[in-house]
C-alpha cells in the first residue's frame, strides 16, 4: 500500500474521494460543502491534518488557506489527534453558576490533563465549551457532541472513568449508545448511523413551557398585527 504526495494512501483516498462526490452532488455550490468535508476527513484521522486540508481544498478547487481559515474558525475540528472520546463541560454563565466550573476543575484534576489535552490512554481529550443550548439541564457535560445532564462533579468523573474503561454509557437524551470521535464526525459528514430517532430528544424542562402554554391559552402574537417599531415610522416619514 503507498502513501501519496498528498499524505493519504491511495487506497484511503480513492475512498474519500468517491464519498466527497457523494457530499459535493447536495449542495448547488461545490464550496457549500466544505464543512461536512472536513468532517468526513477528521472521521479518517481524528483531526483535520495537514493531507485532510488538502484533500478538501482539491475537491473544491480551494487554496489550502482558505481551508484552514475555516477548520481554524469552528471549535468542532482538532487540529490535532485527540481521545475517542470528546469530553466538554460547559463553562458559560448559567452553566458555571450551576457548577460547571467546579465539574471542570474537577475533571481536571481527576484526568490529570487541562483544556484541549489528551489523557495518556488516548481515551479522553477535556475541553471547556461555550454553551450548547442545554441550559434547562445545567450543568452540563457533553461526549461527542451528546448531552449528559445535571451532572455533578462526582457523576462526571464516574462518566469519564466508564469510558476509558471500555463501559456502555449512555446519554441522557438521544441516542442509546455513545459513538467515538471518530464516528461522530462521520455521521456530521453526512453518513448516518442509524441512532438518530433513539431516545428522548426534549426533557421534561424544556416542554414544560410548552405544556403551560397549552393549559393557558398562550399563543404567539400574530406578526401582522404589531405595533410598528418607531424606526420603521422614521423610515417611512423619510421615504415620503
Amino acid at each position: 500500500m503507498t502513501t501519496t504526495s498528498r499524505g493519504f494512501t491511495d487506497e484511503v483516498r480513492a475512498r474519500l474521494e468517491v464519498e466527497a462526490k457523494e457530499i459535493i452532488a447536495k449542495y448547488p455550490r461545490e464550496r457549500s460543502a466544505l464543512l461536512p468535508l472536513l468532517h468526513l476527513v477528521q472521521a479518517e484521522e481524528g483531526y483535520v491534518s495537514s493531507a485532510g486540508i488538502a484533500f478538501c481544498a482539491d475537491q473544491l478547487s480551494l487554496t489550502k488557506a482558505e481551508v484552514t481559515a475555516v477548520v481554524t474558525f469552528y471549535t468542532m475540528y482538532r487540529r490535532r489527534p485527540g481521545g475517542d472520546y470528546n469530553v466538554g463541560v460547559c463553562t458559560n454563565t448559567l452553566c458555571a453558576v450551576m457548577g460547571g466550573d467546579e465539574i471542570y476543575d474537577a475533571l481536571k484534576e481527576h484526568l490529570g490533563v487541562g483544556h484541549g489535552e489528551t489523557t495518556e490512554d488516548g481515551k479522553v481529550t477535556l475541553e471547556h465549551v461555550e454553551c450548547n443550548a442545554a441550559c434547562d439541564f445545567a450543568p452540563v457535560v457533553m461526549v461527542n457532541w451528546e448531552f449528559f445532564d445535571n451532572q455533578t462533579p462526582e457523576s462526571a468523573q464516574r462518566l469519564v472513568d466508564d469510558l476509558r474503561l471500555g463501559n456502555d454509557v449512555a446519554p441522557t437524551r438521544g441516542p442509546d449508545r455513545l459513538c467515538t470521535w471518530k464516528q461522530a464526525s462521520r455521521v456530521l459528514a453526512g453518513f448516518p448511523d442509524g441512532h438518530a430517532d433513539e431516545g428522548t430528544q426534549a426533557g421534561e424542562p424544556s416542554l414544560r413551557g410548552l405544556r403551560l402554554a397549552r393549559e393557558r391559552g398562550w399563543t404567539a402574537p400574530d406578526p401582522g398585527a404589531l405595533p410598528p417599531r418607531p424606526a420603521d415610522d422614521a423610515g417611512k416619514g423619510e421615504a415620503k
